[in-house]
Formats: structure tokens, sequence, C-alpha cells
């Protein structure tokens, strides 16, 4: 067997050696290329610097080789290949464009030069490397550096005032500058504890990350979070940080992809400080502690209370009333970490857990609306009754509210007492129950919101529930049934039925709702995913109550003894009838006209079922004598609950940003031409949340942010029209007396140095 032989690195003598797979071969007018396994992969002509440059960043991000050595073999510092990938990143193949060379004379510093020295400073950048860059020495550096500093001193002592700016505006504003240094706040930040927040101020910029962020300001005011924790909280303690600005900065992560604290690791805060009106936004240590101090006043479920109340208020998609329909359900939220927690059982998960609960209360359209935390070991049909209190006060009058749950809530005595209470229930019968007769069922339908029409074959019934909790014999609550006939698996079918009180709702329209709670499944899904629903965001934890009664596990395990012990007395008194009965039939081809039957042979026949049965009363004695409940502290000392008033307080922060998401969603589906607005929605939205854009503040009482375009004409033409329509909204940015207004490019910007 032979092998081909390899082929060599590169096809000329001569060649810089990158990595273990590549070469540069530099060409005598100063143009090269680079092999790769023998094959010419990068080329560039002499004097086409940004074709050398965007080689080498493209061989760092194929990690063709080391940086240091690319850095080498282009004859640059490593710094100098992370800035050409940085300008690349933000400005494309244009950015690493290099400035025209001017002659070596003092004139070479223009004030295009300058200001790209101030703004390649500003990033962090040494000043040998800022001059490398800019193609200047380090000593041309300092020098721009001082007379930037000197102009920016004479620009501040001439500054006009608002009314003097607005007289002297241009008729044609100059391009805006390409990232310059955010306003400085130093003063506000010296002064902070005297000082309730800082305000926003914005400053006039090009081609900014996160620019797509401002896009969430109309959708955000509809959810009444800064309202509703104004309201609850009025003001944070003194501070740079204020209440406003910490919770937009929290939104504005979530819907960027990180919101846990711990995400603003991930985000440069200078550029994210620019949405904020900031020079910075805040970081990790400094959310954490805003929102410890928030939560030390203990009212966080006074927030969801007013975030629900503000939400239920208004209308849905199609004007509907929010508060006529609402789902419930519970939702566990495993603990990964050392602390002795209480033990859940997850349905997700298929295993009981360590954990902590919460009660979810969503509208029909599957939006959060409101969320307390569960008592540990409580059932969904317990916390209903508990929450019935709660859901009256936000709903804020005696109308009736159809309420949908799943089997988890399954109790007659719960409905009796909603209905009495002026809530509607939706609910899976739960158990086996008899079959409904074909014949009376009848063909429903139902058109939905999108005007989709839908069929059931379904029987319309009213059932009695015994009330086993009562002490009355025989009381019953009369329901409503509808039933239906699905497919099983095996090919066969079966009936399945839901149960109402309500009596005036459409059969079709009462399948549909039924099937709608499938809703709150796909919100804790998608919350989950993007909003980081399970995240623990405290970590403090406080001693359960010891004198709480739970569950004895001994009390399960004696019956299931009783249980095994039951089935072996059945086998047995079937054994035994058998044998007793084979004792009394005479044998095959005998004259015999009467059998004789024993004692001892009786006693040898129903030896095993008397020994069956005296094992069953003594496990039924033994079950009996186990307490059903014990003490928490008997049972399970040193059981921790894990805080819950920081988690509520994200909680709040979440749900207005799924609620702001589904808002933008539906304002693409509803208010724009993208075709395939009902299955990339979502996905558009990410996309512009991360677009890049201006800001730009030059005309007096607006702040207007013109997003760059998107990759396909579709999705550019869909974002003008998004555009459009969220500035007619006239949204004020919170804090400020500026009115958004929203553009998009229709071409890619040209850089301005």
């Amino acid at each position: 067997m032979t092998a081909q032989r390899p082929l060599p690195v590169a096809m000329a003598s001569g060649a810089v050696k990158l990595g273990l797979a590549g070469e540069l071969v530099s060409d005598a007018d100063g143009g090269g290329t680079v092999f790769l396994h023998g094959q010419a992969s990068f080329s560039w002509d002499g004097g086409d610097e940004a074709g050398r440059r965007w080689a080498a960043v493209r061989l760092a991000a194929l990690m063709a080789a080391g940086v240091a050595e690319i850095a080498a073999a282009f004859d640059v510092t490593p710094t100098t290949v992370w800035l050409w990938k940085q300008l690349l990143t933000e400005g494309g193949i244009a950015a690493l464009v290099p400035e025209k060379k001017g002659p070596k004379r003092a004139s070479r510093l223009t004030e295009s030069v300058i200001a790209r020295i101030v703004e390649l400073r500003s990033t962090g950048l040494s000043q040998q490397a800022v001059g490398d860059a800019v193609g200047v020495s380090e000593f041309s550096v300092r020098r721009a550096l001082k007379i930037a500093a000197e102009q920016a001193a004479a620009d501040a002592a001439e500054t006009p005032t608002a009314d003097e700016a607005e007289a002297l505006e241009p008729a044609q504003q100059p391009g805006l500058p390409l990232q310059p240094v955010p306003a400085p706040r130093a003063a506000e930040r010296a002064a902070a504890g005297l000082l309730e927040c800082a305000v926003p101020v914005f400053s006039p910029a090009a081609h900014i990350r996160h620019a797509g962020l401002f896009l969430a300001f109309p959708a955000l005011e509809t959810t009444g979070l800064l309202s509703c924790a104004k309201e609850v909280y009025g003001a944070l303690p003194n501070g740079f940080y204020g209440l406003e600005s910490v919770l937009i900065d929290a939104v504005l992560r979530a819907l960027a992809g990180e919101a846990r604290a711990e995400g603003a690791t991930r985000f440069d805060p200078v550029e994210l400080g620019r949405v904020l009106g900031l020079d910075r936004a805040p970081e990790v240590k400094t959310i954490r502690r805003r929102i410890s101090q928030l939560a030390e006043a203990g009212n966080a479920g006074e927030l969801i209370a007013a975030l629900a109340k503000h939400h239920l208020a208004g209308t849905g998609p199609g004007g509907e009333n929010l508060a006529a329909i609402l789902y419930v359900d519970g939702h566990v939220r495993a603990y990964q970490g050392t602390k002795k927690i209480g033990k859940i059982y997850s349905t997700r998960l298929k295993f009981p857990v360590p954990a902590t609960e919460e009660t979810w209360v969503t509208d029909a359209q599957g939006s959060p609306v409101f969320v307390v935390m569960a008592k540990p070991g409580a059932s969904l049909a317990a916390e209903l009754r508990g929450l019935l209190p709660e859901l009256r006060t936000v709903v804020g009058d005696d109308r009736r509210v159809l309420v949908g749950f799943d089997r988890g809530g399954w109790s007659p005595a719960l409905f009796k007492h909603m209905d009495a209470a002026g809530f509607d229930v939706l609910t899976w019968r739960k158990g086996t129950t008899k079959d409904i007769e074909e014949k009376l069922f009848t063909e429903v339908s139902h058109t939905d919101d999108h005007g989709e029409e839908r069929k059931w074959s379904v029987a319309d019934t009213i059932v009695d529930l015994p009330l086993a909790t009562t002490k009355k014999t025989g009381e019953v609550f009369s329901i409503r049934q509808i039933s239906r006939i699905v497919g099983t698996t095996g090919g066969g079918t079966r009936q399945i039925h839901i149960l109402t009180t309500d009596r005036d709702l459409p059969a079709g329209e009462l399948v549909y709702r039924m099937g709608n709670r499938w809703r709150q499944e796909n919100q804790f899904r998608y919350a989950r995913m993007h909003f980081e629903l399970d995240s623990h965001d405290s970590y403090a934890s406080t001693g359960d109550d010891e004198d709480r009664m739970v569950p004895n596990p001994a009390k399960a395990k004696a019956y299931q003894k009783v249980v095994a012990a039951r089935n072996q007395h059945a086998e047995a008194a079937a054994i035994a009838d058998i044998n007793l009965m084979a004792l009394k039939t005479p044998a095959e081809g005998s004259n015999e006209l009467t059998i004789t039957v024993t004692s001892a042979m009786h006693n040898q026949v129903m030896a095993p079922l008397w020994e069956a049965e005296t094992a069953l009363i003594a496990a039924e004695k033994a079950h009996k004598k186990i307490p059903a409940k014990l003490r928490l502290g008997d049972l399970n000392p040193g059981q921790q609950v894990l805080d819950t008033e920081v988690k509520l307080i994200h909680t709040g922060i979440r749900m207005a940003a799924y609620n702001t998401a589904m808002t933008i969603a539906r304002e693409i589906r509803t208010n724009t031409g993208y075709k395939r607005a009902n299955q990339e929605a979502h996905a558009l939205m990410r996309q512009m949340f991360n677009q890049t854009g201006d800001i730009d503040t030059t005309k007096p009482g607006y702040l207007t942010i013109t997003l760059d375009p998107l990759p396909t004409k579709a999705k550019t033409a869909a974002a003008a029209e998004l555009c459009t329509h969220l500035t007619s909204t006239k949204t004020r940015y919170p804090g400020s007396s500026l009115i958004l207004k929203y553009e998009i490019k229709t071409k890619a910007p040209a850089l301005i140095n």
C-alpha cells in the first residue's frame, strides 16, 4: 500500500512560515500571498493595505498561527493585529483602509488624525499602539492628545445655551463622529452621595453597538415596569445609578441575552452606557448592591402586584379584555448548590430535586401577569385557593374570570369555592370516568385571532362531582363537561374531558381555550432559553420553619407494604378458590357421585390465604400507627429556604423583558410587510436589537436613532416599517424630555474619521 506524499506548504522559496500549515510570500512591490496547505488563500497587491490587514485578521480568526507569529510575519505588533480585528468587526473592511499619509511635519496632525488618536486612546490602547495604527510616532500621539484636551477646554468655555443652539442650528448637520468619548460625568460621580441619580445625557455618535436596543423603549413603557417601580419603591438611595438606570440596564441586558447580573461582564460598559445615556453602564457589584437595596424594602410582592394590575388594565392585541381569561401553573426551579433545600418533584426532569416552586399566572396570550413563591410542599390546588384574593385585587372589580389550569389543581371542593368567589374553572378531568355515548357528540368550531378555523367533535354534558372533603355524605357539585374523542398511539381512540363552571361560552371556544394553556408552557420554555428563568439571582437563604408539618415518608413506605399485602391476599384467595373447586370436583372418568372433603384437606388449601390475611392485617395496623405528618425539625433538621425577595425583583424585570419582546415581535407581524414574519418575527427582533446605528441629538427635543441596514433588503424594509410605527408612539426616553425617533439607513454607512 502506497501513500501520496504531502504537498509543500508554499509554492515559492523565501516564504515566511505561519504556523504548521501556512507561509507568507512577499512581493517586491509590497504585495503578498498567504499559502495554507499549499493553496493560495489570501493575496493583495502592492499598496493594498486594507487587503493586507484583512488577511492578517482572517489568519488570526482561522487560528492558522498564533497572533504573535502573524504579527511578526506582517511586521507589526500583536496589539496592532487586535486593533485591526476590532476595526473590521465594528466598521467592516472599509475601516481597515489606512488614513492617507502626509509629509513628516506638524501638519500631519490634522483634525481628523487628532480625532482618530483620541478615539483609539479612549479604547485603552497604549500610545505606541495608537501611533502604530495611525502611522505617527508616540511623541505625535502625546502632542495630539494635548491639542485635543486644550480644544475641548476651549469648546466647553464657548458652548452656547440651549436657546442659542436652537437659534444657531445650521440647515444641515455635519457628519456624526465615529464613537466619540462619552460625555464626562466625573462631577456627578464625585457628588453621587448628594444626588438622587445621574440623568441621561447623550452625545452624537455614529455606528455604535447596541443601538438596536433603543427599539425596546416604546414596548418597555407599556409594561409599566418603571412607573410601577417608582410607585412601590419611590427611589433608590442617593447614587450615580438611580432606579430607572438600574431597571433599564437589566431589561436591555435581558433582551440582549444576558439576564443575570453576571452577564454585565460580557458587555463593554462604555458601549452599553451610550444606550443608557451614561458614561458607563453599571457593573456586576453595582447591580447586586442596588438590587439588594431594593430587596431591603421587602416590597417585591407589591411590585409584582402593581405590574399585574397595570397589565390587566390594558387590552390585548385584538382589543380583548386581558383579565377575562387567565392561566395558572406551578414552575419548579431546581437548585444545584450545596445548601440543604427541600426536594420537589420536577415534571420536566422526571424526578425529585432540591428546588423552589413558583405559581405563575399568564393571560390568554401566554404573557406573564403575576407570580408568587409557592409555600414548601403546597399543592397547586392549595396555591390556587390562596391566590384567588390576590387575583381579585389585581383584576380590580367583580367580573367573572375564567381560570385555566392542569390536573395538578384537581379538587371538586376547590371548583365549588372558585365558582362562589366569581371565578370560572377550566381544567381537565382527573381519574377514570365512564365514556359518553357517541350519539351525544356533535361538530363544533372556533375561529382564532388569526382567522384560522378549527373544528372538533364534542359532547356537551353536565356531570356531578362528589365533594369527598365535606362531612355531608353524598354531596356533589354539578359542573359542565366538554368531551372529545382523540386518537391513541396504538391506533385506537379514547375520550378526554374538559370541566368548566362557565355555562355561556360556546363549546368550541372552551376546547380552544383549554388547548391554549400550552402557551404558558411555551412561555416557561422561551424564558428559560432567552431570559434565564431558572437562574439563581440570590444565593442567600434562611432556615425553614421547623414546626411546619410535612408528610412522613415512612407513611408512604408502609402504605406500599399494605398494597403489596393486598395483592398477595387477592392472589392467595384466587388460588384457594381454584383449589377448593378442584377438591369438590370428581376426577374425570370416576363413577363417584359424592366427594368427601375433610377438615385437614380444607385447612391445607386455605392455609396460604389465612397467612396472607394475617400479613395484610399486620401491614394495615402498622400503617395506621404511623403518623401521616411530622415536624420538619424532627424529620429533616437544618433545612433551608432560598431568598425570595431578590428573586422576585429579578422575576419582575424578566416579566417586563419578556412582555417587551413579545410586543415588538407582534408589531413585526402586524405592522410590517415581512413575508416570513409569522415564522421569523422573534429571530428578526433579536437581530434588530443587536444592530449597530447612530445617535443624533442635533434636533432639539428629539433623540434620533438611525440603525444601520440589515443583511437583506426584506429585513431592512421591515425594520424601516417598524421604525416608522415606533416613532408614531412619540415615546419619551425615561428620565429626559427627549422624544425617540427611529430611522434606518438604506445603504451601508460611510465611516467618518
